[in-house]
C-alpha cells in the first residue's frame, strides 16, 4: 500500500485542490460525488497531478509543501498548467 499526493483543478472555475489519500480512484470520486466539504461548490474535478509515498507522514509533508506553492510559477509548472496571461 501506498500514500498519494494529488493536485485537482475544478473544470468549472480554474481552481486548485491539493490534498493526500491512500486511494486516488475512490478519492477523486468522493470529490465528483459532492461528499467532501470544501470542494463540492466547485465540481466537476480533474485530476492533474499526483505523487506516490510510501508513508502518510511523508505525503502529508509534501502535501504541506504543495499547498504554500499553490498559486506560484513553480506549483503551475508542476502540474502542467500553462500560466494565462492577462
Amino acid at each position: 500500500m501506498g500514500y498519494f499526493v494529488y493536485v485537482l483543478v475544478s473544470l468549472k472555475r480554474r481552481k486548485f485542490y491539493v490534498g493526500q489519500t491512500n486511494d486516488l480512484a475512490d478519492r477523486l470520486r468522493r470529490h465528483n460525488e459532492g461528499r467532501v466539504k470544501s470542494t463540492k461548490a466547485y465540481r466537476p474535478w480533474s485530476m492533474v497531478y499526483f505523487e506516490k509515498y510510501e508513508t502518510r507522514a511523508e505525503s502529508m509533508r509534501r502535501e504541506r509543501e504543495l499547498k504554500s506553492l499553490k498559486g506560484t510559477a513553480k506549483f503551475l509548472e508542476l502540474v502542467g498548467v500553462a500560466r494565462c496571461a492577462g
